[in-house]
């Protein structure tokens, strides 16, 4: 199992608290891993990677969303993906969902109406975001709450969390690279 990270920061410090932390996660788990930026991503990576992680960003880093062609190969992709907050922004923008602006910091309960990579029941969750996106068509939303805060497409293996599951949810990481 090899598991390709894709970072989505502008600034390489962002890296540290966004990207290093999943890192973490993975070494500490023996899970194989190789990091790329989005820009440099090569069809080989792609190739090479059994599971993809797209990692978040800072609440000020939205370039990713004026860049979206970079991510166009995720509709014909078939590999499971798991976006991340500013992952599942991505994933949400490419399959047409709208944007939508609200801030949303700190720790949050959120009841998971069904199971959601080993997550069920209330689970409180970590919050960075200044937005987020409608339900992208052809997704089922997980939580109760308004705003989609954990999603997964109906027919293949894409996975988005608007929290930021490598601060409190650790084992929804692990649960999606050893499923």
């Amino acid at each position: 199992m090899k598991i390709l990270l894709i970072k989505t920061n502008k600034e390489s410090f962002h890296e540290l608290e966004f990207v290093r932390s999943i890192e973490n996660i993975l070494k500490n788990n023996k899970i194989k891993f190789f990091t790329s930026h989005y820009k440099d991503l090569k069809k080989q990576d792609l190739k090479n990677a059994d599971k993809i992680i797209i990692c978040g960003t800072s609440l000020k880093d939205n370039h990713f969303l004026k860049n979206i062609d970079y991510f166009k190969w995720i509709e014909n992709y078939n590999k499971p993906i798991l976006g991340i907050c500013s992952g599942m922004q991505i994933i949400s923008k490419i399959f047409k969902a709208k944007l939508k602006h609200r801030q949303e910091i700190g720790l949050k309960t959120l009841n998971f109406k069904k199971e959601f990579l080993g997550l069920k029941n209330k689970k409180e969750v970590y919050e960075l975001h200044n937005n987020y996106f409608d339900l992208p068509k052809n997704f089922t939303k997980f939580t109760d709450s308004k705003i989609p805060q954990a999603i997964k497409h109906n027919q293949k293996p894409l996975y988005g969390t608007l929290f930021h599951p490598e601060v409190r949810n650790k084992n929804l990481i692990l649960e999606f690279c050893l499923f």
